[in-house]
C-alpha cells in the first residue's frame, strides 16, 4: 500500500482508487486507464527513522526497524530529488565542510571514488585507521582520527565539537558495529547527516554536486501537476 501511494504521488494517478474500482468489477478501459502513466522527473522516497526521538539508541538499520513516517523529494535532477528527500527527513546535506569516513573492509575499495568526489566538491576528509590507510595509499589526502577506544581526540570528540559536517559509516559484523556505535550515537546527538550504506553515500555526492551547481527550487505536487495538465500530460 505504501508503494502504491508513493507511485500515485509520483504519477498523479490515484492507483489505489482505481484498484478498488477494478475489484468491484470495473475494467481499466471503463476507468480510462489504458496507458502507462508518465513520470516527470525523479522522485526519491526516504524513511523517517526515530533515532533522534530515542537518543542513546544505536542508529544502525536492522530487519526489525520501523520508520515513523516517509517523505518524498521531486526534481528534474536525481541529485536535487535526493537532497530534497534528505532535507524533508531532517538530514539536510551540507555544501561544504569536513566528511568523516569509516567503512568496513568490503567497502574500502569503493570509498576511494567517493572520497575523491568529495574532495572535488571542496570537502576536507577525516577517516579512522583502516579507511585512512586505504585513502592515503591511493593518494587521497586525509586526516587520520582515532576511534573512541584509541583515546582522545577521537571521532566522537570531533563530531560533538562541530568539526564534522557529513559522516559515512558502514558497519559490518559485531566488531565494526561496536566501533561504529560511538560514531553513530554522536552523529544523532549532534544532528550531523549520517550515511550507513555506500549507495546512500553515492546519492549524497550527487545531491551535493547538484546543489552546488544550482540552488534547490520548491513547489507543491499540486502545482507540479497543474503545470503538467496545462502541457497536456497525463
Amino acid at each position: 500500500m505504501a508503494n502504491c501511494t508513493f507511485i500515485s504521488k509520483a504519477t498523479g494517478v490515484p492507483l489505489t482508487r482505481l484498484a478498488a474500482q477494478v475489484m468491484m468489477g470495473k475494467t481499466l478501459k471503463e476507468l480510462g486507464f489504458v496507458s502507462e502513466p508518465k513520470v516527470d522527473g525523479f522522485f526519491v522516497k526516504e524513511a523517517v527513522l526515530p533515532f533522534r526521538k530515542f537518543l542513546g539508541v544505536d542508529a544502525v538499520l536492522g530487519p526489525e526497524m520501523r520508520s515513523t513516517g516517509e517523505v518524498m523529494g521531486h526534481a528534474s535532477h536525481v541529485g536535487h530529488a535526493f537532497a530534497k528527500a534528505e532535507m524533508a527527513a531532517g538530514d539536510a546535506l551540507p555544501l561544504s565542510g569536513t566528511a568523516l569516513l569509516s567503512v568496513n573492509d568490503n567497502d574500502k575499495g569503493a570509498i576511494v571514488k567517493i572520497a575523491r568526489d568529495l574532495l572535488k566538491l571542496g570537502f576536507t576528509l577525516m577517516a579512522t585507521g583502516g579507511t585512512a590507510e586505504v585513502l592515503k595509499a591511493t593518494g587521497v589526502p586525509v586526516e587520520r582520527i582515532h576511534k573512541v577506544s584509541e583515546g582522545s581526540p577521537h571521532t566522537a570528540d570531533v563530531i560533538r565539537g562541530g568539526q564534522v559536517q557529513l559522516i559515512i559509516n558502514t558497519p559490518l559484523g559485531s566488531s565494526s558495529i561496536s566501533d561504529g556505535s560511538n560514531i553513530r550515537l554522536a552523529a544523532v546527538s549532534a544532528g550531523v547527516p549520517l550515511l550507513t550504506t555506500l549507495s546512500a553515500a553515492l546519492a549524497a555526492v550527487q545531491g551535493i554536486r547538484a546543489m552546488q551547481e544550482k540552488a534547490l527550487q520548491f513547489r507543491s505536487l499540486q502545482t507540479h501537476y497543474a503545470h503538467a495538465g496545462a502541457r497536456g500530460e497525463q
